[in-house]
């Protein structure tokens, strides 16, 4: 199957990358279900005016960010055979109907493509079985 794609294979492949940073990172984070627990000592909780604990954390873990930059970059075209790749590889569509899928994305998009992708638990995978279905 010969697909003819705005937005090289390479790319794709770079996103899938950063996706995959990015959910192993949050993967880490979450470990036994105890993402939000939070342990004060005994002066933390006696001095009423200590505020240090809660000070913002910085993360210095950008991924994430730079994973929504790269696809809000993209234009209408990149970002639709982006979303088609991903229901490729998900299994929504076969290789074959790869212009069917890009056009349903042009149609469907009424948010930002980075929230609907990044929203994709397996979105990785998803890129990479597409890119693999399409022969890519």
């Amino acid at each position: 199957m010969d697909v003819d794609l705005t937005l090289s294979a390479e790319t794709i492949r770079l996103l899938a990358q950063k996706a995959r940073a990015v959910s192993s990172h949050l993967e880490d984070t979450f470990e036994d279900g105890h993402e939000g627990d939070v342990e004060f000592d005994e002066e933390t909780l006696t001095d009423t005016h200590s505020h240090d604990g809660l000070a913002e954390e910085e993360n210095d873990d950008m991924s994430d960010e730079e994973l929504r930059e790269l696809i809000e970059d993209l234009n209408v075209d990149e970002a639709a055979e982006l979303v088609a790749v991903a229901w490729i590889g998900r299994g929504d569509f076969d290789a074959e109907d790869f212009e069917q899928a890009v056009e349903e994305a042009r149609e469907r998009a009424v948010g930002p493509t980075a929230d609907y992708l990044i929203g994709m638990p397996l979105l990785p995978d998803y890129l990479e079985n597409g890119l693999d279905a399409l022969d890519l």
